[in-house]
């Protein structure tokens, strides 16, 4: 059996970050993902999916979502129930993410930063994200250290002599 999700599209609100009793972080926020077609008159319509996040996870979105950012959600569905104040039992359907991941960058949505958030990963500074895809890595077997003249893309035109032995094909 499988239940799994992956959805993308824009948050409604800012997330609302609360804690349990035993102290442990839960938010929840609404995406609006846009249905591929459109309504007769013309208009797009978009489904308003809940979704719940959990701890480290949990704080992270806290901390880096706003309302209106692009964000990308992979989880599973929950359909949970209780009882209301009328005595009404009433049905909740939500996602409950183990991943998201931030698709706009701060330029993007103003102020926000891109990043890749897995369950329970803390976050970066944002200058140490830059960083990290800006600069090489450092170490004595990375290919980035062999220097200039060691580019593979350095003879780029050329031909290049690759025997017929080499070709997957």
């Amino acid at each position: 059996m499988l239940n799994r999700v992956i959805l993308i599209g824009r948050l409604t609100r800012d997330p609302e970050l609360r804690y349990t009793p035993a102290g442990v972080a839960v938010t929840q926020f609404t995406i609006a993902v846009d249905r591929p077609f459109s309504s007769q008159g013309g208009e797009r319509e978009a489904d308003f999916i809940p979704v719940v996040t959990w701890r480290q996870l949990a704080e992270t979105c806290a901390n880096y979502l706003r309302k209106g950012r692009l964000t990308a959600v992979e989880g599973r569905i929950q359909v949970r129930n209780y009882e209301n104040n009328e005595g009404k039992r009433v049905y909740v359907t939500e996602v409950i993410a183990d991943n998201v991941r931030f698709l706009e960058s701060n330029r993007d949505s103003g102020g926000s930063r891109s990043d890749d958030m897995g369950g329970g990963y803390s976050a970066p500074a944002p200058n140490q994200q830059q960083q990290q895809y800006s600069q090489p890595r450092s170490g004595n077997n990375s290919s980035y250290n062999r220097g200039p003249s060691a580019d593979p893309f350095s003879d780029d035109g050329k031909p290049i002599d690759i025997s017929d032995d080499d070709l997957p094909f």
